[in-house]
């Protein structure tokens, strides 16, 4: 196990309730972008957050990836939905995008409670 991304959300969770502390006016306009973001109709909520997820995995954001792992597992995502996303997202972040993907796929696997394949 890389990480245990049950354990990163919660621990994210504390700092980001610290943050909105801090600030609560730029989390206010962070969470009214997140809603809007969200609230359109062309795209379900699966798809959202596929595309999250990919982005989290180009951009190395391991918290993005441990929050729309569980956002895709929540909307229905499969398992072989998340390795065809990781796919394009490796196709577009290149080989550093690979370790990431390999990230993913197991935080998804661990949150979703999906059966990682053995061969």
């Amino acid at each position: 196990m890389v990480q245990d991304w049950q354990a990163l959300i919660e621990n994210m969770n504390g700092a980001l309730k610290d943050l909105r502390q801090g600030g609560p006016e730029m989390m206010k306009s962070f969470s009214d972008l997140s809603k809007a973001a969200h609230a359109g109709k062309a795209l379900d909520q699966k798809t959202k957050e596929l595309i999250a997820l990919a982005i989290g995995v180009a951009t190395r954001c391991a918290p993005c990836i441990a929050y729309h792992a569980e956002g895709a597992a929540k909307a229905g995502a499969s398992r072989e939905e998340i390795v065809e996303t990781m796919g394009v997202s490796v196709y577009m972040g290149a080989g550093p995008s690979l370790m990431y993907a390999a990230q993913a796929l197991e935080a998804f696997t661990q949150i979703s409670g999906a059966t990682p394949r053995t061969t």
